[in-house]
């Protein structure tokens, strides 16, 4: 039935290329033990996939997309610098992901745009609460409201779970929550450099290129392929999402995961495979096409 479901949806979307793309995705998620979310969009010619796309999930580290936006919007209305010199402080150390906690000594002083990249590259959870103290916590849904990604919510920093906005949220998403499509659609504003300024887009797309998580999206994409993309992962949740440059042009992809049966933290979770092969049926269909 999700298979049928599945069709209705694509043929919905786009009268180009719909089956061969539905064909590509469908058995992937319908074989995974787990919820799924994915969005596509070829940035250029408009051709689009969609399964539960609509849906909110859990982000993960995800959210920090949304956080790096809000933080270059704000420097661009005066109301943060980039240049400013942060201090890490003990208290200021998150654990899970990044190199702050582990290597950099307390007093260590790093420009707010670095914290930025650190989030965003190594998606440092210390960084990324020395980000929010900056721009403050509920700036970012108030920014994505603005911008019609209403599903697009942060509800605490990262391992503070005192600091939650709401306790039911955090409950049910963890740190933040948003839906495929609207990850897609951010993408597609940066990618057009409408987001904040066309030069701020291009610093944005920069840290998004360097992310150095292998282990989802990129991971069975032919050597020297472009992508600029922000992962998350949890427990029960995988996520990510970003750009990846073809040879017809760039597309939009966003691929969600939750309530995975697979909760290992190994290379070969079920949810990160699955999200690298629904991109290499993404890349391999639209690296067909002429450009």
């Amino acid at each position: 039935m999700r298979s049928l479901a599945l069709v209705a949806v694509v043929l919905f979307v786009s009268p180009v290329g719909e089956a061969d793309l539905e064909s590509r995705i469908a058995p992937l998620v319908k074989d995974h033990k787990g919820k799924v979310a994915v969005a596509v969009k070829h940035l250029k010619t408009g051709e689009e996939f969609y399964f539960s796309a609509d849906t909110a999930m859990p982000t993960a580290s995800l959210i920090k997309l949304p956080i790096m936006v809000e933080t270059y919007w704000q420097a661009k209305d005066g109301k943060v610098k980039l240049d400013t010199k942060l201090t890490l402080a003990k208290d200021d150390k998150a654990p899970g992901s990044g190199i702050l906690t582990p290597h950099f000594s307390e007093g260590a002083t790093f420009p707010l745009k670095d914290a930025v990249r650190l989030m965003i590259v190594y998606s440092d959870n210390t960084a990324t609460n020395l980000v929010l103290d900056q721009i403050g916590l509920p700036s970012t849904n108030t920014r994505m409201e603005k911008l019609g990604f209403k599903n697009t919510k942060i509800n605490a920093k990262v391992f503070k779970p005192e600091t939650r906005i709401d306790q039911e949220f955090g409950k049910k998403y963890g740190l933040g929550s948003t839906t495929a499509k609207e990850m897609i659609q951010l993408l597609e504003l940066i990618d057009a450099g409408k987001v904040v300024s066309p030069e701020a887009c291009k610093e944005m797309l920069a840290h998004l290129k360097a992310c150095d998580d292998k282990e989802k999206m990129t991971r069975f994409l032919p050597v020297g392929t472009v992508v600029a993309h922000k992962t998350g992962s949890v427990n029960a949740s995988k996520t990510d999402a970003g750009i990846i440059y073809t040879k017809s042009g760039p597309v939009a992809l966003c691929v969600l995961t939750d309530a995975n049966d697979d909760h290992r933290w190994v290379a070969d979770n079920a949810a990160q495979v699955l999200i690298a092969k629904i991109a290499k049926e993404v890349h391999d269909h639209f690296s067909a096409k002429k450009e």
